[in-house]
């Protein structure tokens, strides 16, 4: 009998050190394995049995519910019980490419890697030409998941055509929007599709050294992923000599200090070169000029993750999911007031409104759902009316959504979308690098401008100040962290300005194309 409880740090936040340590304790002569979390959440921790090479699942499991478990033996019949871990309704109607092995392995295990298709994109990728390799990329239509949503490709070709005697591989693991989960389950869980990921990235362009910027929040990632490169360059696929292809790539773990900005690729490349955190002018583009002068690739961690799966199974089968110019599947993160939250991927398409109450379970309050914010922090707010959008980079445009990261974030009618407002303007102030003026004084004076909207005090023409602080904002700023941190804003006073104590509704005019920008 083999037992799994997982290592994902949500896990770990819900009990799951605990869960363990009292199977070791109680069954000392079964192996427990230590896996990542599948990213059903309310079902953690998620116990599962092995039996007859079928896993089954207990869940959630609290400590104090081990001893009965043990008793019964692990029992089907047991009130924990979920049946085979495969046939979770949850995660069975999935679309898993990126976390096809999520759970399901153990992180650091390079045999369990191997086993469940590990470096058998690599293996192909070293059978091909650099150019042949970003024309896969780009082929496959794979683009950006950081939220800018920019076709890797054409960044990988970019960074190809330069003549350089050093180029680096990026990987912006500075995971901060709120809601948003992906990176760190992939980097906890699978690690090593981020680090095939990388390599393949480096042979594409030519970049012999690599770099994974992780947020200083993420103890438990860092760890993960050193002790998953020092494996990977024992084994030979990382060092001198990449799979006996008599090519290099290095690869080392960068920690981050806990700026937010540092999710901007530039102000990530300020910072990893040891300077303070703040947005460089553009051009020249990072492809071009990027870390310590040389050119870069600067991508998100489930695109990098993403991109073994193409080479394995070709660009065409993972460009058939997805929609129009929406390729492939989003990792959606769903939190907030919500019945089932954790990790889901689909193609694109999935109507916002499926995602929420079917999959999602509705709210968790169970009142009716009143406002959803999708993209981060910088993303507008959503009423329940338009929740018929499908989730795509062309509908949510079309729609004055954000795709961001693929965070999702539910609110029920007890929301106070004022409120919300002004936090997220302020979270826009704490967070500003201070380059740009409109940015650094703009996010200070719009919330205090807010503060002066709830108070009653001259609230018109508060608002008429407020909303043009915001159009200077979105058209002055530098970086889209000025630009963006309005939305939020001026969609809450647009669908609900009696929160903010006001009459009437005013067009936010929140032109289509600016969120994914």
């Amino acid at each position: 009998m083999k037992l799994f409880v997982p290592r994902d740090a949500s896990a770990l936040s819900l009990g799951a050190d605990e869960v363990a340590a009292r199977f070791v304790q109680a069954l000392p002569e079964t192996e427990l394995v230590r896996n990542g979390s599948f990213g059903l959440y309310w079902l953690e921790p998620l116990v599962e049995v092995e039996r007859d090479g079928e896993r089954i699942a207990f869940g959630p499991v609290t400590p104090e519910d081990v001893r009965g478990l043990v008793e019964c033996g692990l029992a089907d019949d047991h009130p924990l019980c979920l049946g085979p871990t495969a046939a979770i309704d949850a995660l069975a109607g999935q679309d898993r490419l990126t976390f096809a092995r999520c759970g399901w392995i153990d992180p650091l295990s390079l045999d369990d890697y191997q086993a469940h298709g590990g470096f058998s994109g690599l293996k192909k990728a070293l059978e091909m030409t650099p150019q042949a390799m970003v024309d896969e990329v780009r082929e496959s239509g794979l683009r950006g998941r950081g939220g800018a949503a920019f076709p890797t490709g054409i960044k990988w070709q970019t960074v190809l055509d330069c003549q350089a005697d050093q180029k680096y591989i990026v990987c912006n693991a500075d995971e901060g929007d709120s809601g948003t989960f992906a990176d760190r389950m992939i980097m906890e869980g699978d690690p090593y599709s981020l680090i095939e990921g990388m390599i393949i990235a480096g042979l594409a362009t030519g970049a012999t050294r690599g770099f994974i910027y992780l947020r200083s929040e993420y103890p438990h990632s860092r760890d993960v992923l050193n002790a998953a490169i020092g494996r990977a360059e024992e084994a030979g696929w990382l060092g001198t000599d990449v799979g006996g292809s008599g090519r290099a790539f290095h690869l080392e773990v960068f920690m981050g200090a806990g700026a937010y900005i540092c999710g901007e690729e530039t102000a990530l490349l300020e910072s990893l070169e040891g300077k303070r955190g703040m947005i460089r002018y553009k051009p020249p583009l990072p492809a071009i000029k990027g870390l310590f002068g040389q050119p870069t690739v600067v991508n998100n961690v489930i695109s990098l993750a993403t991109v073994p799966v193409i080479f394995e199974r070709g660009a065409g089968y993972y460009a058939d999911f997805g929609r129009e110019k929406s390729r492939g599947t989003l990792t959606i993160q769903l939190a907030g007031n919500i019945a089932r939250p954790g990790l889901y991927e689909f193609g694109f398409g999935l109507p916002l409104k499926e995602l929420i109450e079917e999959i999602g379970g509705g709210t968790a309050s169970g009142r009716p759902v009143k406002a959803v914010q999708c993209g981060g922090p910088l993303g507008p707010f959503l009423t329940a009316e338009q929740l018929d959008l499908p989730i795509s980079y062309e509908d949510f445009a079309e729609g004055s959504a954000m795709v961001g990261h693929g965070g999702v974030v539910v609110f029920d009618d007890s929301a106070d979308m004022a409120r919300l407002a002004r936090f997220s303007m302020e979270f826009g102030a704490v967070e500003s690098c201070g380059k740009c003026t409109p940015c650094r004084v703009g996010t200070t004076r719009a919330y205090e401008t807010i503060d002066r909207i709830i108070a009653g005090r001259d609230p018109e023409a508060n608002r008429a100040l407020l909303e043009d602080l915001c159009e200077t904002m979105i058209h002055g700023s530098l970086c889209a962290h000025g630009g963006l941190i309005p939305y939020p804003v001026l969609s809450a006073l647009e669908h609900f300005p009696e929160d903010f104590g006001l009459k009437g509704k005013t067009e936010a005019n929140l032109p289509a194309d600016q969120p994914n920008a």
